[in-house]
């Protein structure tokens, strides 16, 4: 009888302690939320006043046929388990999307993903170490200037980000995300329709504004996800914990 309220005081605990990270987490991603709006809002805004743009951020590169091109998955794991499935699913999304292309490069984040593949004698490229239960801005742009900087030199022709997003506290769904390149349609017209009859002018140039502001994009589009599964996470813990 002791043993079991030994033990239900440590799930009690690491619930608490979940539901605490959970909240603050979710206060992270929607502190800096504005800012990447505004970033994705100027990118659309270029792309709607120049449609005839050619940046090697849309480079889609049809020249290379499909089994030839080399792609990159960004995989998002936890560092610790007693979370139910949310591991073993997007581990193993991963296996399946890495098994349709014979050219690809593992980046991965938290160390249940990395001892996974190495177990499996799966190769992994670039481990992020202590990235999975603490998100930030820092980390999310280290690894956006080096997937940006892999594709903008060739040696990736695309890049993806497997991450767990959480719909609900009932349901969290594997998820792939395509950063690079970018999908002109992705980007919706402003609202503000009136606003595309002015003449706009890009200083120094539009090419040396997208230089800047894609960058910005893809590390937005990186903290998200990481935050979305750090989130999915503690809620998936706290699923195990409550039903033990």
């Amino acid at each position: 009888i002791k043993s079991v309220e030994q033990t239900l005081k440590i799930t009690n605990a690491m619930y608490l302690i979940s539901s605490s990270n959970l909240r603050k987490a979710r206060k992270q991603l929607t502190d800096v939320e504005p800012y990447f709006q505004k970033i994705e809002t100027t990118i659309s805004d270029i792309l709607h006043h120049s449609p005839e743009i050619d940046h090697i951020f849309f480079d889609k590169r049809p020249g290379i046929p499909p089994q030839d091109r080399k792609i990159g998955y960004i995989v998002v794991t936890g560092d610790k388990g007693l979370a139910g499935a949310y591991n073993h699913n997007i581990l193993k999304l991963a296996e399946q999307r890495m098994s349709q292309n014979p050219h690809t490069s593992l980046f991965v984040v938290g160390q249940v993903g990395r001892t996974y593949f190495q177990e499996h004698g799966i190769p992994v490229d670039v481990e992020f170490l202590y990235t999975a239960q603490d998100p930030n801005m820092s980390r999310a742009r280290d690894m956006a200037e080096l997937v940006t900087e892999h594709f903008v030199e060739g040696r990736l022709d695309e890049v993806y980000i497997l991450f767990t997003k959480m719909v609900h506290s009932f349901r969290m769904e594997p998820t792939v995300h395509k950063l690079l390149p970018l999908d002109p349609d992705v980007f919706p017209p402003c609202e503000d329709r009136d606003s595309y009859h002015r003449d706009v002018t890009y200083v120094p140039s539009v090419k040396v504004v997208m230089d800047r502001l894609v960058p910005g994009y893809v590390k937005g589009d990186i903290f998200g996800a990481l935050v979305e599964s750090y989130c999915s996470e503690q809620n998936a813990r706290m699923t195990a914990m409550k039903s033990s």
